[in-house]
């Protein structure tokens, strides 16, 4: 993979980077207009192909924020066209690294000392790459680390790469500037947290501290005295990524134990401790052949208010679905529908956000549920299209949803993923009473 050997950090340069993008795209769109007149199936498929890579390109360049984005997007299937998620899910893991030197001068300026001062042995080709960071693998006294390195610049780059991307957000979602800002904050807010890397140690130690009796899940071990607000030592986990650990065929039972697990992992965060790691794609975990997995990465976290989960978790239980007045009131309680909607416009709203709050709600609702139902995930992306695609719903102005669930909605959407790449059933247990229990002391 190639490596980079500087990022670009001023404001002007990560611009001109979109505005070069664009400028690819321009010119890829040119070149369909004349393919279309012989095959315009295949010239849609070129296109998308050839932006796609224009797009990651620039991105992956750029690091941080913006590549960011583009990671979040590739596990939403049922938003982009495949060309797109393909390139985009790159960014989980597979972005183009660091140069070696440059990993020497951020050592220096961090630690004040250059990895082979502070490791006895530290492999300069980096095992991993993302969106924040990179991953080496190195030694010290005959234990194994896994050293994470933040990109130069990433943190500070953060507010003016959302703001390059605003434009593009108000286009896509018939947002004002305002209403913008009232999830732009949220997502500052959390991506600032991700390049702390100093709280990212001690939200790992507390929250592995809380989960450390769940079965088949491991977690790594920081070392303060090896780390800093932009470099994370810890302990090396053994494992395979996702698209490795697929080619090896796991039989069922091990694809379940490791579905168990994880979901295990997540159930414990949001209903027990309401504190969630909430960046669930296949490149913050890896998986053994036994059905073991190590989870990786606590950088994102969401803390969930009581308010909120009160809220947000009585959408999913029959006794809220079924009386249509308690659940509207749900509705404009979460914001989803506004004081100022039209009467047949709300009605209109909450039908089909109920809908597809149904399907995503089915899988509380049973003891065991099996996630590699590809019917079921082809009505979530048929319904999600459609949705989409719906011009009077693509017309409702105003923020719609509260900001707190950006975070868990997309724990929720790349938990399902996961479970559903891995096509494990999960005993997902008696949840709807299990919910109803909580809620209840939530409101005490």
């Amino acid at each position: 993979m190639k490596e980079q050997g500087k990022i670009p950090v001023g404001k002007v340069q990560r611009a001109t980077k979109f505005v070069v993008a664009g400028a690819k795209i321009g010119g890829n769109y040119l070149k369909y207009q004349g393919q279309r007149l012989f095959d315009s199936d295949q010239a849609r498929a070129d296109l998308d192909q050839d932006n796609a890579k224009a797009i990651y390109s620039s991105l992956s360049e750029l690091k941080g924020s913006a590549l960011k984005v583009a990671q979040m997007l590739s596990l939403d299937t049922g938003l982009l066209p495949q060309a797109y998620t393909d390139q985009f899910a790159q960014a989980q893991y597979k972005a183009p690294p660091l140069s070696y030197p440059l990993v020497v001068r951020s050592f220096k300026r961090e630690l004040g000392q250059e990895p082979l001062e502070l490791f006895d042995r530290f492999e300069p080709k980096a095992v991993a790459a993302a969106s924040i960071g990179q991953v080496h693998r190195a030694e010290k006294n005959g234990v194994v680390y896994a050293v994470k390195l933040q990109y130069p610049g990433v943190a500070d780059s953060i507010a003016s790469d959302l703001k390059l991307v605003r434009p593009i957000a108000m286009s896509m979602f018939n947002l004002n500037a305002s209403d913008l800002d009232h999830y732009l904050g949220e997502v500052e807010e959390r991506l600032l947290e991700e390049c702390d890397y100093t709280l990212e140690l001690e939200r790992s130690l507390r929250l592995s501290a809380l989960c450390a009796d769940l079965e088949g899940v491991e977690f790594s071990r920081p070392e303060r005295a090896l780390s800093s607000g932009k470099i994370l030592t810890m302990s090396w986990l053994e494992g395979m990524h996702m698209d490795e650990f697929l080619k090896t065929s796991p039989s069922q039972a091990v694809r379940d134990s490791i579905g168990q697990s994880i979901w295990d992992f997540y159930d414990r965060q949001i209903h027990e401790l309401r504190e969630v790691h909430a960046d669930p794609h296949p490149g913050n975990f890896l998986f053994q052949p036994d059905g073991r997995v190590g989870v990786l990465d606590f950088g994102c976290v969401k803390t969930l208010t009581p308010s909120f989960y009160k809220s947000y978790f009585r959408l999913i239980l029959p006794d809220s679905t079924a009386n249509d007045t308690a659940y509207r009131q749900l509705m404009y309680d979460l914001r989803y529908l506004l004081p100022e909607d039209k009467p047949a416009d709300a009605d209109y709203y909450l039908e089909r956000i109920k809908a597809l709050n149904g399907l995503l709600g089915l899988p509380f609702q049973s003891a065991e549920f099996d996630f590699g139902d590809a019917d079921y995930f082809q009505k979530i992306y048929a319904l999600s299209e459609s949705l989409s695609k719906d011009k009077r719903l693509r017309s409702a102005n105003g923020a719609r949803g509260p900001k707190d669930a950006i975070y868990i909605n997309r724990t929720y959407f790349g938990l399902y993923t996961l479970l559903h790449q891995l096509k494990a059933k999960v005993n997902v247990t008696d949840r709807t009473s299990l919910l109803r229990a909580g809620l209840n002391a939530a409101a005490v």
